[in-house]
């Protein structure tokens, strides 16, 4: 029997993962969300064939497992608002609010509850994603099962013992879509310099990156083989990656990586305290 899941808060993400369990054989019908735009709830109601409601703690009272997906700053008011019902129903509660952790999300709702901190990315959108889960101890083995299904209908998952693990995901695949976005924004405007057709540019670089992706994703061998067997001496390949080099682009990276590190620490710091519940 499936577990009745209630999307609080839906959003491009929630609507993603709703449609990815659909496509995944999941019943419409175990299936709920929640939000606060009458237009939007009618739309997805007609598009996705769920019901939406208005009323979090209406659709929340009907679930097993509750997903948390609303705006960071806000999730403290939904949770204190949630807390009576999950005193009484004791759901799987499942975090992508960006930045929170799992310890001020349980104490919003009352303390002692069964919380899954989940770091997904941009890609999820189209079911391409990489999350990072955490379980927090009240987490049953059951649970993290049903967890890993929501978020895998977005793309792929990996659990992580430690927390604080999260944050190193979300300086990594969570921003890193930006770098890879960077890096062809770079790509496209060189070629464009070199005398290519805008279109032509980007094209070039996008199904590039998808190439090298795919190549990376099905290849058992690592990056740095990768690179190796595309770089032949004295080419035009390996000129550029001596550029590169030249130019500390790996320290350039692992800099921006860090920097996100930090901040990724500091707003969980920041959200930890927020103080915008009525």
């Amino acid at each position: 029997m499936h577990s009745t899941i209630c999307f609080i808060g839906a959003g491009n993400m929630s609507l993603s993962l709703i449609g990815g369990l659909i496509a995944s054989g999941y019943p419409k019908t175990q299936i709920i969300a929640t939000d606060s735009n009458e237009t939007q709830r009618r739309d997805i109601t007609e598009k996705l064939g769920i019901h939406c409601y208005a009323d979090n703690g209406e659709a929340a009272s009907k679930a097993d497992i509750i997903v948390l997906a609303v705006k960071p700053q806000s999730l403290e008011s939904v949770c204190l608002r949630l807390a009576a019902e999950a005193n009484l129903s004791a759901p799987l509660f499942i975090s992508i609010a960006a930045g929170i952790r799992s310890t001020d999300i349980d104490r919003w709702l009352g303390g002692g509850n069964a919380i899954v901190r989940a770091m997904p990315n941009t890609p999820a959108l189209v079911q391409s994603g990489a999350t990072g889960l955490f379980a927090n101890a009240k987490v049953s083995k059951l649970q993290k099962e049903q967890a890993e299904h929501i978020l895998r209908a977005a793309g792929l998952t990996l659990w992580f013992k430690q927390e604080a693990d999260l944050d190193s995901v979300t300086a990594l695949s969570g921003s890193g879509p930006a770098y890879f976005f960077l890096m062809m924004e770079a790509m496209q405007e060189a070629g464009q310099a070199l005398g290519l057709e805008k279109d032509s540019a980007r094209l070039l670089t996008i199904q590039t990156a998808f190439g090298a992706a795919k190549m990376a994703l099905e290849s058992r061998e690592d990056c740095v083989g990768l690179r190796q067997k595309v770089t032949s001496p004295n080419g035009t390949t390996e000129r550029a990656i001596e550029s590169f080099n030249e130019h500390h682009f790996k320290e350039i990276v692992e800099t921006a990586i860090r920097a996100a590190h930090q901040r990724a620490i500091e707003l969980a710091d920041e959200f930890g305290d927020y103080k915008g519940a009525s």
